[in-house]
């Protein structure tokens, strides 16, 4: 991993740079905007659950401060290292700035393999992390706020914020420290599918530009498109289930042990529900087998969701990539080299950069919800409910028609909180595609991964140039 995360960062760095050409900021603000500002490497011991000790290597990068508090994921992988975090940074500082998430980009991992790591190690380790972060006051609702990464999930976050919340008695609301958290730790309802129906969200927006589509051979809107997906995991599962409701078919899904494939379309619900019986995709009922990811990737299909880690799509398997479209719903999972095979065959990339946006947008509103102590919803839900049983009302008395009781519960319902996670984060992600898509049309940029970078770049610095960073 040395190297290919030495070779994220230089692929951040070098998009970053074709984006800068289109840009009239001084040299000085953009080298500025693109340095990460610090990484913190940590180690410390762990107890063995056999009772030794095992010293564990962990980061955390905080790419920018030009807004606070900063924010970003924290994985455990084996092969986590600086430049990895440092690249991951900056892919985030981007990535709130188009969806105007008031954040810096940060990044944390911890060296562990959680595949064969007990609860139990993964606990005491996530615990001290928390420990080591804020002895140098690197977490905080207002400092430093992470969230799920590769290898981690609810259950890490809830770890984070309890131990965070021990060691600061004081503060107001603790659990704003970290995003991500179960629904009983005061986490938001929608977090977890968050990211992957952002990017299913952004897929049907970008598909719904006829001229757009015309332009590569494919017909406007998601239904019939073919779809193959790489990693079922949190992400992929929630982007392919969402499609295959839109009317995609996923005709296959690879995963680490290989791929299965359907021409006539993959009941993903089916497929996940065999993994977790039998600890693998392969040999789910109706599926044909295929050797390896790899293979799957270059199958033909119209769409292909790499979902999995980073640098999926290089220039040695980009010549052979047949889909139409590549969405980028993992960070960085086309390196730049892969890229610019894609871009001269024609192939149309939705960038990473604001399509996998979706879980930083749920963790900006869980984010705000621990520092108001109250839910959305508990502000709007009966006002809105009152409101339209009144206007249901007057229509009956006006046109002397009258709903059953059952319909009329459902017409006045007033929203939950998942009503207004959703609704929220798909104007988001449509709100940012248009965005990015109005740059790349007007200023005639090469393509929507410039026209991204663009509009971040734009967003960052005019927040450094209102601070007064450079007077």
């Amino acid at each position: 991993m040395g190297r290919a995360a030495a070779d994220m960062l230089a692929d951040v760095d070098a998009q970053f740079e074709r984006a800068a050409a289109f840009s009239d900021y001084p040299r000085g603000l953009l080298d500025q905007i693109k340095a990460c500002s610090a990484v913190y490497r940590i180690r410390f011991p762990v107890r063995e659950d056999d009772g030794g000790l095992r010293v564990i290597e962990a980061f955390r990068a905080e790419h920018s401060f030009h807004r606070s508090p900063t924010k970003g994921g924290i994985r455990f992988s084996p092969e986590v290292s600086e430049n990895e975090v440092a690249a991951l940074a900056a892919l985030m500082t981007y990535k709130c700035a188009i969806v105007e998430a008031p954040f810096g980009g940060a990044k944390g991992g911890i060296r562990l393999d959680p595949r064969t790591a007990s609860e139990g190690f993964r606990e005491r380790a996530t615990r001290r992390y928390v420990v080591e972060l804020n002895r140098k006051n690197l977490i905080g609702p207002a400092v430093d706020v992470p969230a799920p990464d590769y290898g981690t999930g609810e259950r890490e976050m809830a770890w984070i914020a309890g131990t965070y919340a021990e060691l600061n008695p004081s503060q107001l609301s603790p659990y704003a420290c970290v995003t991500g958290k179960p629904i009983a730790l005061h986490g938001i309802s929608g977090r977890t599918e968050a990211t992957g129906r952002g990017v299913a969200t952004g897929i049907a927006e970008a598909l719904d530009s006829a001229a757009d589509m015309a332009a590569i051979g494919l017909t406007r809107g998601v239904e019939g498109k073919r779809v193959i997906v790489q990693g079922l995991g949190k992400v992929g599962f929630h982007a392919a289930r969402l499609l295959e409701r839109e009317g995609a078919r996923i005709v296959a899904v690879a995963e680490i042990d290989g791929g299965v494939a359907s021409a006539g379309g993959l009941d993903v619900d089916a497929l996940q529900r065999h993994r977790a019986e039998t600890g693998s995709i392969l040999g789910a009922p109706g599926t044909e087998t295929i050797a390896t990811a790899a293979e799957t990737l270059e199958r033909d299909c119209d769409i292909l969701v790499p979902a999995a880690l980073e640098h999926q799509i290089t220039a040695e398997n980009a010549p052979r990539i047949k889909a139409r479209i590549v969405a980028e719903a993992a960070n960085g999972p086309v390196d730049s080299e892969g890229d610019a095979i894609l871009r001269e065959r024609g192939v149309f990339v939705i960038p990473d950069l604001f399509l996998n946006a979706g879980g930083v947008t749920v963790s900006y509103f869980e984010w705000l919800k621990n520092l108001q102590h109250v839910s959305p919803e508990r502000l709007v839900s009966r006002y809105q409910e009152t409101a339209t049983a009144r206007v249901v009302d007057a229509l009956e008395r006006v046109t002397g028609a009258r709903l059953g009781e059952d319909e009329r519960q459902r017409t006045v319902r007033g929203p939950e909180e998942i009503d207004l996670v959703e609704a929220a984060l798909a104007d988001t992600i449509i709100q940012s595609y248009r965005a990015v898509h109005e740059i790349w049309k007007s200023r005639a940029m090469p393509d929507l991964r410039v026209a991204a970078y663009s509009l971040a770049i734009d967003r960052v610095a005019r927040s450094h140039l209102s601070l007064g960073i450079f007077p």
